[in-house]
């Protein structure tokens, strides 16, 4: 039995380890593709924003089929062959241009692919050139491509966090309290009834620890809102690359060094945990001090809660792993 359980403990260490490589040479290929077709009017992470955020809402989006390829970025058929051509599943480059479609080669081997990572990658590239090099550029290139100010919203803020930290790999996660130190509680709670302010469900996970326990983020992102919600008191809301706003309510105190637009990382200091909420500016002490947390995720269209119970279980796991 003894033997078993090396066994085991000894596959599963090199079924993690392989799975970090492949996740690491992916991320590679991932960037030598937005490097190789950056230029002096878009940067990379430009392309890695947009390369992101398709790959976010072909996660959770039925109705887009999935883009099983490096990039993620797909085109219509109508963008890529030209409205009027004849032919949408025209790869030639000439007649696909006679038509005005933005389909281009990549790669030199005469063919507009719109399965080819590299033919795709150019024709983004080529497309936001077009606009100019400025941020209000980027902002309306995409608006004319996605039609949705959130849309535009999210993408730049994915670009403005693969700038600032100069690599697309922002996936590590920490639980938002301390797991040493300070006394806490939490279960699953998601859609439990609530009644002040009408009847609605508890969108979230409660995590119940003394005042001022603190409060930190638990990915990487943009703070998005800081301020007093009457239902959620001092909160704080933080968008990361995945598409997904993590909500931190009920707060006593914020981190006086942070405001609205500020990149956070896991572990940057958000704040305390309180009781406020539930009334006017101020209001507190209606309750048992906790920390509200709550995720919920953008599709391109709609935006929905879903529950953090158990992202919160592993990255408690993680977070105790990586303080021993």
């Amino acid at each position: 039995m003894i033997g078993m359980v090396i066994y085991s403990a000894t596959f599963s260490d090199v079924s993690s380890a392989n799975e970090a490589s492949s996740q690491e040479e992916l991320m590679s290929q991932r960037m030598s593709l937005y490097m190789q077709f950056q230029n002096h009017i878009v940067p990379w992470y430009y392309l890695a924003a947009i390369d992101q955020y398709e790959r976010n809402i072909q996660a959770v989006r039925p109705d887009i089929p999935k883009r099983e390829s490096t990039a993620a970025i797909q085109f219509s058929k109508e963008s890529w062959a030209g409205a009027l051509n004849p032919q949408q599943g025209d790869t030639s480059p000439f007649t696909i241009k006679y038509f005005g479609g933005i389909g281009m080669d990549g790669n030199g081997d005469g063919i507009a692919d719109p399965a080819d990572d590299e033919d795709v990658m150019l024709t983004m590239s080529n497309y936001l050139s077009q606009f100019g090099a400025t941020e209000e550029d980027f902002k309306l290139s995409l608006y004319e491509y996605y039609q949705n100010e959130l849309a535009v919203n999210q993408i730049v803020s994915i670009a403005k966090l693969y700038k600032h930290y100069d690599k697309i790999e922002l996936d590590t996660h920490v639980f938002p309290v301390p797991v040493r130190g300070y006394n806490y509680s939490y279960r699953g709670t998601w859609g439990a009834n609530r009644g002040w302010g009408g009847r609605r469900i508890h969108e979230g996970t409660d995590i119940f620890a003394g005042y001022s326990t603190p409060v930190v983020s638990t990915s990487y992102g943009i703070i998005e809102i800081m301020g007093w919600n009457e239902f959620g008191g001092w909160r704080v809301g933080v968008r990361d690359n995945h598409n997904t706003y993590h909500y931190y309510a009920h707060l006593a105190y914020f981190n006086k060094d942070l405001k609205v637009g500020d990149i956070v990382e896991p572990g940057t200091l958000l704040g305390g945990v309180g009781s406020s909420g539930y009334g006017k500016e101020g209001t507190s002490g209606k309750f048992p001090p906790h920390l509200h947390y709550g995720m919920y995720k953008f599709n391109g269209r709609t935006e929905w809660a879903f529950d953090p119970y158990p992202s919160l279980r592993n990255w408690e796991k993680y977070t105790r792993q990586q303080k021993k």
